[in-house]
């Protein structure tokens, strides 16, 4: 009979619109993966455009987590090339990591504290990147224990416990159990990974709309503006959260997204993709950095994720934060509350690769709409005299169902961070 392990951290606790589906294609960027989980994932492309020059080196770089079942068993996955449709891949930022700079001035157990997983349609045409918040309280599954036997199931804890248990493999069936949605591909990656992968893409503009110093991650933004963070600022940025929205979960959710955004942007505009010596860097600097699933550590499996996604639009990009609210009592006492019946209608849209539309300006407590943002550029010509280009309508397009109370954005959108 299978061992039951009771972990200690199991004591711990008593309109905007978004396309999704079949959607008309446009030329656009080359990469969503690239950019999720604090660049979590650059490597899934970057790898790929640089196989040719140095594709043994960069494999051998690449530290490999093999994914199992509930039963402890390996995974049997098929190779994405072999398939048609659409994929989902789960990017994990995890805290207190092994060999961290700063894992003297840290403690306890390795907390997975960012989690995203992302979603690419059928019709390969679309793509949702849901962020689970850290303090969401939710079941967490009976996991399997790398050293033998396995964990008990809990029906109330953080999900940022689950690493702490059974490890990547944890997390991934928590976050299948939550949402409903298979994932064979994961990744994670180091604070320090993070640091080091902003640089190599030559940092990213942000935008905060007032003064924000937060000295428990060292952010200091001092005055409202547009910053290229890089290193350790933007490591900064994206854990801040007293800094910014009401220093919740949720409001440092919403601000990441803005990061995220303006990362997608500039990698389409700026040809990092298509700029060898910087692929090179962010390769190297990647593989060296994340720890894979096997299913994802092959550059087939890249080349194959990279061709699905080379053709989505930014509009067709949409960041959505899992529904949650806080000020809750019980095991929800300093923790996120799932919303359930928002959960449902957001997690049904996306299983079933439905288009869907976000309210206008709900892009979380964390960010707001950027004022002084570029006018949106045509998709086509303007006619000639006309005063303002003119888009037509895509044929017998049925108007996007609004989710209420979802927070959220599409890469398309300019946001600014909240200041707190």
């Amino acid at each position: 009979m299978t061992e039951q392990i009771r972990d200690r951290a199991s004591r711990s606790l008593p309109t905007a619109s978004v396309r999704h589906g079949r959607l008309k294609r446009h030329s656009a960027w080359k990469t969503l993966l690239a950019v999720l989980g604090g660049t979590m994932a650059v490597v899934l492309v970057s790898g790929v455009s640089v196989a040719a020059i140095a594709v043994n080196q960069l494999n051998e770089n690449i530290d490999v987590v093999e994914l199992v079942t509930a039963e402890g068993e390996e995974r049997v996955i098929p190779t994405v090339g072999e398939w048609e449709g659409g994929f989902n891949v789960l990017l994990v930022g995890v805290d207190n990591a092994e060999g961290q700079s700063d894992g003297d001035d840290r403690g306890g157990a390795v907390l997975n504290d960012v989690n995203i997983l992302v979603h690419v349609a059928e019709d390969q045409q679309s793509a949702v990147a849901v962020s689970i918040p850290r303090d969401m309280v939710v079941p967490i599954p009976s996991c399997p224990n790398p050293e033998g036997g396995s964990y008990f199931a809990m029906s109330a804890q953080p999900i940022n416990v689950a690493m702490s248990y059974g490890g990547l493999s944890c997390v991934v069936l928590t976050v299948e159990a939550l949402t409903g949605l298979d994932i064979p591909y994961a990744g994670v990656i180091s604070f320090d990974g993070v640091a080091r992968m902003s640089s190599a893409v030559g940092g990213v503009d942000v935008c905060v709309d007032g003064p924000i110093f937060d000295e428990f991650t060292g952010l200091d933004l001092p005055e409202a503006g547009t910053y290229s963070l890089e290193g350790r600022q933007a490591l900064a940025f994206l854990r801040s959260r007293k800094g910014v929205g009401d220093g919740s979960d949720l409001g440092r959710i919403s601000s990441q997204q803005v990061y995220l955004s303006s990362l997608i942007r500039k990698v389409q505009s700026e040809g990092v993709l298509t700029d060898v010596t910087k692929l090179y860097g962010i390769a190297t600097v990647a593989t060296s950095s994340m720890k894979l699933s096997s299913s994802l550590a092959s550059v087939d499996t890249m080349v194959s994720m990279a061709l699905v996604l080379k053709d989505i639009p930014t509009e067709n990009i949409t960041f959505v934060q899992y529904p949650g609210t806080t000020g809750g009592t019980g095991v929800y006492s300093g923790k996120v509350q799932p919303i359930e019946w928002q959960a449902s209608a957001l997690l049904e849209k996306i299983r079933n690769d439905e288009s869907f539309a976000l309210q206008e300006g709900e892009t979380g407590i964390g960010s707001a709409l950027n004022p002084n943002a570029p006018a949106p550029e045509p998709t086509t010509p303007a006619p000639t005299g006309s005063a303002a280009p003119t888009v037509p309508p895509l044929a017998d397009e049925e108007p996007a169902e609004v989710l209420e109370g979802v927070k959220g954005q599409t890469a398309a959108d300019y946001t600014c961070s909240v200041a707190n």
